[in-house]
């Protein structure tokens, strides 16, 4: 497969894209969890059909010490026991901001409610801005249909 735009060749999108990934970049250094962070990006990507963006958090959190059964599990999240009450409430956050568009009424009061218990403001500030920069992401890379499977760990940090 080959990409219909090459990103890093086109200078609109080297313009562009250099301050919207330093957005991106700048939720590392959030309070939110980075195995937080990995296991929400793969979700929403999952959701998504992104290849490059679940080819790029699987080896990033393999390389950060995330185990493989967890990253396996991550699309069955629900029925999985690996995952702490938080980490729960945050893929099921996710699920709810990423489906929006599938005639869906957005994040319900109960998922808020139960995320809110186990991050505070900031955290979940973080957890809001990561999905929806997450979503961003993934459409720019499934309408361009980047390849997936040559990601280094760690390249774009």
């Amino acid at each position: 497969m080959e990409a219909r735009l090459n990103y890093f060749a086109n200078p609109t999108a080297g313009t562009s894209l250099k301050y919207f990934m330093s957005a991106g970049r700048s939720l590392k250094n959030s309070p939110l969890p980075s195995a937080t962070q990995e296991l929400v990006a793969l979700r929403v990507s999952q959701i998504n059909g992104c290849a490059v963006c679940i080819d790029m958090h699987t080896k990033d959190a393999a390389t950060a010490g995330e185990s493989a059964v967890r990253l396996n599990l991550v699309a069955a999240w629900r029925e999985a026991t690996v995952f702490t009450e938080a980490e729960r409430a945050a893929l099921d956050l996710a699920e709810q901001g990423t489906r929006v568009a599938d005639a869906a009424t957005g994040v319900s009061d109960e998922v808020w409610s139960t995320a809110a218990k186990h991050y505070d403001e900031d955290q979940l500030t973080a957890l809001v801005i990561l999905v929806a920069f997450m979503n961003s992401v993934n459409r720019l890379n499934v309408i361009t249909r980047q390849p997936a499977g040559a990601h280094e760990p760690g390249q774009f940090h």
